[in-house]
């Protein structure tokens, strides 16, 4: 059974080996995280080319080689050949680094979930690696299920976040003033795309 959990990558190096379709999605994950991304791979994709140029990821050109996971705090290990994979577990596990196998459940301390975003809103969905498919179902159903809005709707708590703990220093208060803004209509004006309407009914609320 894998443990769920979020992590703070900002500044942290993250090694990526492989440079096909599924190292592109490792990376494309990873870009915005803050993380400091270094792919290696002799041969890489057009997408993984841009970002490299665009100073997004650091390419180093080449075949992995020991070492290379040296002051990693993740890797992901995304190239078909088995002897190469064992050699990144096994190099990554003495250099006190995470790892992840594309394929290989044996050979990773971690797996990757299927995501649903919405701005800051995540909702990650695993099967613990039994059934992806299943999973990419989940995150279609749930996709459906949380719109835009509730992306808008994080923004707009974020932003008055401050001004609910200036105003309401009880903690139990604070939780009660945040139900009412959550069973509020101002999710329903934000389908709407009332904005201006939703930031205006927020107000009301926090002054009440």
């Amino acid at each position: 059974m894998f443990y769920p959990i979020y992590l703070n990558l900002k500044n942290k190096r993250v090694v990526v080996i492989g440079g096909g379709e599924v190292a592109e999605r490792k990376v494309e994950s990873l870009v915005g995280t803050g993380a400091a991304i270094t792919l290696i791979s002799p041969e890489v994709t057009p997408r993984l080319a841009s970002l490299a140029h665009s100073n997004q990821i650091q390419l180093q050109s080449r075949a992995y080689a020991p070492g290379d996971c040296s002051g990693a705090f993740l890797v992901f290990s995304a190239t078909d050949d088995a002897e190469i994979s064992a050699a990144v577990f096994r190099d990554a596990a003495q250099a006190g680094a995470l790892t992840n196998t594309a394929d290989r459940p044996g050979l990773c301390d971690f797996i990757m979930p299927a995501v649903v975003r919405r701005g800051d809103i995540a909702v990650a969905i695993s099967t613990g690696g039994t059934s992806p498919g299943l999973a990419a179902q989940l995150r279609r159903k749930i996709a459906k299920t949380i719109g835009p809005e509730y992306a808008k709707l994080a923004a707009l708590m974020a932003g008055a976040r401050s001004e609910i703990r200036r105003r309401v220093p009880d903690q139990e208060q604070r939780k009660a003033l945040h139900y009412r803004i959550l069973n509020s209509d101002i999710m329903d004006r934000l389908r709407r795309d009332d904005n201006a309407g939703a930031e205006r009914r927020l107000k009301e609320i926090i002054e009440s």
